[in-house]
């Protein structure tokens, strides 16, 4: 019987582990192979060794891309992070129809980002669309959201932001929630500063949540792809377009396999080297 019990678990988990074999681990290790030959469509594949991985030092194209990127990733992630710090507080409180705003503050989150993005390309359509009629019914001008570098840049942010800003919220809200009432009791007795009781007791026994939530939008924003895919597609020319997108384009648009691989993995290395050296100043403070 205990025999049997032990070996029904495996029919449940075999198609879980198909799918990670199939869709994780045999395309990561096929494209790290790939990235040692030059392979075009309709050409055979020629083993070149490192020159994929020397060719990026040369490319100016990656490091707009490279640039934009991290610009991005510094901006989403900085904002979302206050925004949902305070919101989560404002949140903490005692608010009239606090869990009913909370439902629908949360609702971005289960939207798919290519969907947000052409969502984005309605609201953001500067003949016509919503928020400019907006702007021209109050102020008398319109803005070229898709059309002028800037402000496509702005375009972008202002989607991400409205997207993920809820998850930082919710995260932070249920580390808030988490912390004993007792030392605000305290707390309360011997100050009677909200800054000072944030300062001093709230944030530093959050802050490991804080980390975490940090943590995980730094990965995800390396990753970007849908939203500047269907928004803008990179333009106007390349103000908006990420290393991924950057990557998308040499493999499936040039056709150049090998060296969208070696692009590939060298984000992955390059998001490997952020999260450690995060983690070790993590672990400096925590010591």
């Amino acid at each position: 019987m205990g025999l049997k019990s032990g070996r029904i678990k495996y029919p449940f988990i075999l198609p879980s582990m198909i799918w990670v074999l199939a869709f994780t681990i045999f395309p990561l290790i096929y494209s790290f192979g790939l990235s040692f030959f030059r392979v075009r469509l309709g050409k055979p594949a020629t083993f070149i060794g490192l020159n994929n991985f020397i060719r990026i030092l040369s490319d100016y194209k990656l490091g707009n891309s490279l640039r934009v990127t991290l610009m991005y990733v510094a901006i989403t992630v900085s904002i979302q992070l206050v925004l949902g710090i305070l919101i989560a507080l404002l949140f903490h409180q005692e608010i009239k129809g606090k869990s009913i705003f909370r439902a629908l503050l949360i609702l971005p989150i289960f939207c798919t980002p290519i969907a947000v993005g052409y969502l984005g390309l309605t609201i953001f359509y500067e003949e016509g669309g919503p928020l400019n009629s907006i702007l021209m019914s109050l102020f008398g001008w319109k803005v070229p959201w898709l059309s002028n570098p800037f402000w496509a840049w702005v375009a972008v942010l202002l989607l991400d932001i409205w997207q993920w800003t809820p998850f930082c919220f919710l995260v932070i809200l249920a580390g808030l929630q988490s912390l004993p009432e007792e030392i605000y009791d305290a707390a309360y007795i011997d100050s009677s500063s909200e800054w000072e009781i944030f300062r001093k007791i709230t944030f530093p026994m959050v802050q490991p949540v804080v980390v975490i939530v940090l943590l995980l939008r730094l990965i995800e924003s390396f990753k970007i792809f849908d939203v500047i895919y269907s928004l803008t597609g990179g333009g106007p020319g390349t103000a908006t377009e990420v290393y991924s997108l950057y990557t998308y384009r040499t493999g499936l648009k040039f056709f150049d396999f090998g060296y969208a691989s070696a692009l590939g993995y060298v984000l992955l290395a390059m998001v490997m080297v952020v999260v450690n050296l995060f983690f070790r100043r993590v672990r400096q403070v925590y010591e």
